[in-house]
């Protein structure tokens, strides 16, 4: 396995197609709002990727693993109502645009992103390749390649294998908020964790 920038890994349309075929299989418990077909949300989503901010871990030619981390003030992702429309209904696209790019673009972290900070995010594997050690090898290149003194991200806390990786990996939590609509989405907390390269987070 090697791990490359996204932009590097050939036709951007076909990378964005492979990696929106993971990011749906790995968040489809929050993206099946939208549509219940996969392959229809692959569509939707395979515009909006930012390949200068994403990682991918590459097997035998295609990508196993994706992660983005950026500044915090670069977006991972951009996206278009048009795109979402075409391939959801008119309806669903609408609301689709309206919830994801609060959610994802125009992101409000519940805590300032300090200077020299990285915000790694949308960590997923395809599912051939988990339990091989894709997110692991991901989340390691990026501490060794990246410019950044500390990382933060957001895992749900009902994720735990997600949590158990992170704090193998030496993330730890330093915030932890309510979700109101727990019930519907299955998520109790969003937590935030924190790694330090000098191991003081």
């Amino acid at each position: 396995m090697e791990i490359i920038h996204a932009s590097e890994f050939g036709n951007s349309n076909d990378t964005k197609m492979e990696i929106s075929k993971i990011f749906v299989d790995g968040f489809f418990q929050w993206l099946h709002f939208f549509s219940k077909d996969k392959d229809k949300l692959v569509k939707a989503f395979s515009h909006m990727f930012n390949l200068d901010v994403f990682y991918v871990v590459v097997s035998d030619r295609e990508i196993a693993g994706i992660t983005a981390c950026t500044d915090g003030r670069v977006s991972s992702v951009h996206l278009e109502s048009k795109e979402l429309k075409k391939h959801l209904g008119f309806f669903m696209g609408i609301i689709a645009y309206s919830v994801l790019k609060r959610e994802f673009e125009e992101k409000q972290y519940p805590f300032e992103i300090e200077e020299g900070m990285g915000m790694v995010e949308f960590v997923a594997t395809s599912t051939k390749y988990r339990g091989q050690g894709v997110a692991t090898s991901i989340m390691n290149y990026i501490f060794d390649s990246t410019p950044y003194g500390v990382y933060a991200l957001e895992v749900a806390d009902t994720n735990t294998n997600a949590v158990k990786l992170y704090e193998k990996l030496g993330y730890s939590e330093f915030l932890r908020i309510k979700q109101k609509h727990s019930k519907r989405s299955g998520v109790n907390h969003l937590v935030y964790m924190k790694y330090s390269k000098n191991n003081n987070s």
